[in-house]
């Protein structure tokens, strides 16, 4: 991570898509929180699951349907959300789609 401190950078050349895959690339990690950069081929997410904390989700390339407590929500490039602390979430590309993800865990 610490290659790409005090840099200027393109935030979607910090990671590539894999097909039939998620990536992600932590860019932050502090006992306070994360950023997390992710990359979804088309189809791919990630299965309904519940975090302790507020996490928020910023859209930085393709679509995206978030479903939080059963509902459902389609985000594009500069679209954010905030997935509410112990609310189940799921995650599915509707398109290739990179994201950021913000954790504050205080």
């Amino acid at each position: 991570m610490d290659d790409i401190k005090a840099k200027s950078l393109k935030i979607n050349d910090l990671i590539d898509y894999q097909k039939n895959s998620v990536v992600s690339r932590e860019i932050i990690k502090k006992d306070t929180g994360t950023i997390t950069i992710f990359a979804f081929d088309k189809g791919e997410g990630l299965s309904e699951h519940s975090a302790p904390f507020d996490a928020m989700v910023q859209i930085i390339e393709g679509k995206a349907e978030i479903t939080i407590s059963g509902k459902s929500n389609i985000l594009e490039k500069g679209d954010m959300i905030i997935m509410p602390a112990n609310d189940p979430h799921a995650l599915k590309a509707l398109e290739q789609y990179k994201m950021i993800l913000t954790m504050i865990k205080s």
